[in-house]
């Protein structure tokens, strides 16, 4: 391997990383996310929800300790309907913090796009978009982001879904998704 070759290596998996198929990743076959119109599938989850969050102490260091605590989600149509905003409250121990989705549906892929901005580093860079689609009633984005210095995949389940409830989970790969660690999960339960 030349100098240059070894300079490049580092960068080329990451580019290939990056631009692999959901599919490469997935533990199931990908949905064909433009067959059908996606547009509405936020419309339902737009109120006010109580959520229940149990998230790994640590991730990808072999953790088996939850830590449980609420905290709500506001969700608020944008765009005509064609994007949405969520206003989340974590009171995790030792101090409450907010953070905020941003979606918006692209009608030509039938995709949605999610990005992620934490309250406790408001003008931290975001994350590429996760991307992904309802099918079968649930959801499945694939996206990567940053973890202590390295590039993880991450996928985030959207499941039983109804007016009143949903589940989220996420979880990481840290190899291209041949194995997945999921390190949170949220209950949700529609506001009173």
């Amino acid at each position: 391997m030349t100098l240059l070759s070894r300079a490049l290596h580092p960068w080329l998996a990451a580019i290939a990383l990056a631009a692999a198929p959901a599919a490469a990743y997935a533990d199931r076959p990908a949905p064909n996310c433009a067959a059908r119109d996606g547009r509405h599938d936020f419309d339902q989850r737009a109120g006010d929800w109580r959520v229940q969050h149990r998230k790994l102490k640590q991730f990808l260091a072999g953790s088996h300790d939850w830590i449980t605590f609420d905290g709500t989600l506001s969700l608020r149509l944008v765009l005509g309907g064609l994007g949405n905003v969520s206003d989340n409250v974590f009171n995790v121990p030792g101090g409450a913090y907010r953070g905020v989705s941003l979606r918006a549906y692209d009608a030509k892929s039938g995709q949605w796009a999610t990005w992620w901005l934490d309250g406790r580093n408001p003008f931290g860079e975001l994350d590429p978009p996760m991307k992904g689609c309802f099918e079968n009633g649930s959801a499945t984005f694939y996206g990567s982001e940053s973890f202590q210095g390295k590039t993880v995949r991450v996928r985030v389940i959207w499941s039983q879904l109804s007016a009143s409830a949903a589940r989220w989970e996420q979880a990481f790969s840290v190899d291209g998704g041949a194995t997945w660690e999921v390190n949170w999960i949220s209950e949700f339960r529609r506001a009173p």
